[in-house]
């Protein structure tokens, strides 16, 4: 046995332990009134039989007496108290033996549920009888209903001997017999319940089905007045239950939220999902419901799911994902796998650049393989953590399942993505698991496609949540091998149109240093033009008369000689120089992997103000706080564009700077083979004609296009990967000089 499985089996063993701790308690003291007056009735019966009865019973006593370590009492009753003295017990066991009930303290129906404590063979002691007089018994004998050592207890058994000794009392005692069968079916629905209850409490979720909620449409309008309805949504698997937000007057409502609920063995696997109209005064109007089998869904794959609302209008638009399996043997299960060389040379062939009119939805397969990791926070009190892992690529997201108590977690796991766009990110996070299902951010890692190397088993040093610096804990590292296949012709055509967009992306709020950043990068991009501006300047100024007199060549040759195809002809020339400064350097300095020595340390966020302060300036500032908003975004998408054009221009992504080449060179053929006149009436009428002739497309620009797949700077620093390799004395001691 591994030794995860004797973590489970002791995680499992501690849940029956309390459980029957809690359960002992709670029974007893409910059924302590009703065995009392179960006894009462006993003795009040006995004393009205009649004559001939007395004499049987009378003589069994006798009997008893003679042969007292011979005889069984003929009826088993547990005792009331809950701890009791061995000695008492036997001074009622001598007493009230000759009546034929007898207090004892066994296993009964409803606490016949095996304890770990006694694996399957102690139970059947329980039931053995633990007195011994000192004066006349010295061996242990057993009672009604136990087991002879060494067997194990049989519930089922148990059960039947509890059902005899009713069936006894119900015989000897008429007037019992209603009240013996109200018993047994009391004791019987109890026992079931118990175990119900403890098997539902041991047991372990064996799959996580995360769920992104994006949006409705067409829903019925519930309120009059606005002709709109404020909806939200519920859903419900097994017990655990979640409630959206609410969208206010909206029959087209976007949520955008993300969640998780738990799936186990032996529970049905329907999700159901309702929408509601909220209403603040009257009860809630209902607008729908579906449900979804998640039996039939593909498990480790994300799921775009358009579902009608039955009982009602409108559809709802899901992103269903079933990952996290902690069963072994899976399809994600690493040690089970062998890789086969055929299904990897299918996979090839699939996607070999040749093929175009394949029904295939992506245009390459990636394959992460995830062993485990090390050096991670340590999030709990006791100084361990309960790691999983996510993996995220666009809207695809998958997860491994929860190592308990470790810090070097060893998953194994294997996961398969379809690659829609090359020039996406691969996005892994650890979190740490907490009760109630909640999570705790450990570390982060972002990989881009076109930066992996096929076959290659390494570490990757994990990053905080800024994904400036490392991680806390000491040095948290991740192992992984990664595998990317994909046809370069479709990875092309796919650049250029427009990008699918992540359902879960967040837009950031309004933050001083952010706001400050992105002024910060738009003004190194107006410095660059302001610098060629003074070069040009210069030139005018004849600053340098070589350099002027050339500049000036060169601009009335221009200008006599220019044909529409030597603009691409001069972007080709810069592109020219920055591959040659890309061959030397070995690419952009943002994507060199750096120390801690050369992070830069990151200021702290506001300054936490008083919050009366606060609330007397929030009125104000909240009209402030949305116009700032809005230019901080936008002063960031221009910054990005620009980021996007330099980087563009030197090699930073040489597959798409390549890919510029190529364009362009298709533009200065057929800007010189073609007048211009031409292109700009062909032009023309494509954008007049494109509603009509193709109603359904997006209007797109490819440039556009083109420059949102090549990474900004922040996206550069994102991915900039940190050594894993422990730091030197020199950063140590900077540190202390910081310090001091």
């Amino acid at each position: 046995m591994s030794e995860m499985e004797h973590k489970m089996e002791r995680f499992k063993n501690r849940i029956i332990r309390l459980h029957e701790k809690i359960q002992d308690q709670v029974q007893n003291k409910m059924e302590k009134s009703k065995l009392s007056r179960f006894v009462s009735h006993l003795s009040d019966d006995k004393s009205s039989i009649d004559s001939m009865d007395r004499e049987s019973i009378d003589k069994s006593s006798i009997d008893s007496k003679e042969h007292k370590s011979d005889s069984i009492p003929s009826v088993i009753i547990d005792e009331p108290s809950i701890a009791a003295d061995p000695k008492e017990i036997c001074k009622d066991f001598l007493t009230v033996e000759k009546h034929g009930v007898l207090y004892r303290k066994c296993r009964s129906a409803t606490n016949l549920n095996i304890d770990d404590d006694y694996s399957f063979h102690s139970s059947s002691e329980s039931c053995y009888s633990c007195l011994s007089s000192s004066d006349e018994r010295s061996e242990i004998r057993p009672r009604a209903g136990s087991l002879p050592p060494g067997q194990s207890v049989d519930i089922p058994f148990a059960i039947n001997t509890c059902t005899d000794i009713i069936e006894k009392i119900g015989s000897r005692f008429p007037r019992l017999k209603n009240r013996s069968d109200r018993i047994h079916r009391y004791l019987l629905k109890n026992t079931r319940l118990s175990d119900v209850n403890k098997r539902l409490k041991a047991q372990i979720w064996s799959s996580v089905v995360t769920i992104v909620l994006v949006e409705a449409k067409n829903l019925p309008p519930m309120d009059l007045d606005t002709r709109s309805s404020d909806p939200y949504c519920k859903f419900r698997l097994g017990n655990e239950k979640y409630k959206s937000k609410v969208v206010w007057k909206s029959l087209h409502p976007s949520w955008l939220e993300q969640f998780d609920l738990h799936l186990y063995d032996d529970q049905e696997q329907i999700l159901e999902v309702t929408v509601w109209d909220k209403d603040k005064q009257t009860k809630d109007d209902f607008l729908g419901r579906c449900t979804i089998d998640l039996s039939k869904l593909e498990r480790e794959k994300t799921h775009n799911i358009w579902k009608d609302l039955e009982d009602g209008n409108g559809q709802i638009f899901l992103l269903l994902t079933i990952s996290g399996t902690t069963q072994s043997e899976t399809i994600t299960d690493l040690a089970s796998y062998r890789e086969n060389p055929r299904d990897i040379q299918n996979i090839e062939k699939r996607y070999a650049w040749f093929r175009l009119n394949e029904q295939s939805s992506g245009v390459g397969w990636l394959c992460v393989k995830v062993y485990g990791a090390k050096g991670l926070a340590a999030a709990d009190l006791g100084g361990k953590s309960d790691p999983f892992c996510v993996l995220e690529l666009g809207n695809a997201r998958l997860q491994t399942h929860t190592e308990y108590k470790t810090l070097t977690p060893n998953w194994m796991k294997i996961f398969t993505f379809t690659v829609k766009d090359i020039s996406s990110i691969l996005e892994i996070t650890v979190y740490d698991e907490d009760h109630d299902h909640k999570v705790e951010f450990l570390g982060k890692l972002a990989i881009p496609l076109l930066n992996i190397r096929n076959g290659e088993k390494r570490w990757f040093a994990l990053k905080d949540k800024k994904m400036r610096a490392r991680a806390k804990g000491n040095y948290p590292q991740i192992l992984l091998e990664m595998s990317v296949i994909w046809n370069p012709l479709k990875a092309a055509i796919r650049v250029v149109n427009p990008k699918e967009p992540k359902y879960m992306h967040q837009e950031a709020k309004f933050k001083r240093q952010l706001f400050i950043r992105n002024v910060m990068r738009l003004k190194a991009i107006i410095m660059w033009f302001i610098e060629v501006g003074k070069i040009l300047q210069d030139c005018f100024e004849w600053e340098s008369k070589i350099l002027s007199f050339i500049g000036l060549l060169a601009w009335l040759a221009f200008c006599y000689y220019y044909e529409m195809w030597m603009l691409p002809f001069l972007m080709l020339v810069f592109f020219a120089r920055n591959w040659l400064i890309y061959r030397l350097t070995g690419g952009n300095p943002l994507l060199l992997p750096v120390d801690d020595d050369d992070l830069l340390a990151e200021e702290d966020d506001e300054e936490e103000v008083d919050k009366e302060e606060k609330k007397s300036l929030k009125e104000r500032l909240q009209a402030i706080q949305e116009v700032t908003q809005t230019v901080q975004n936008a002063i960031g998408y221009v910054a990005s564009l620009g980021e996007a054009v330099k980087n563009l221009m030197n090699f930073t992504v040489p597959y798409l700077s390549y890919l510029a080449i190529i364009m362009l060179f298709g533009a200065m053929t057929v800007l010189y083979m073609i007048p211009l006149r031409y292109l700009l009436m062909a032009w023309g009428v494509n954008k007049f004609t494109r509603k009509i002739l193709r109603p359904h497309t997006i209007p797109n620009n490819e440039v556009l296009d083109l420059l949102s797949r090549v990474p900004d700077d922040e996206t550069l620093l994102d991915v900039r990967e940190l050594k894993p390799h422990a730091p030197s004395e020199r950063r140590d001691a900077r540190k202390k000089h910081k310090a001091s």
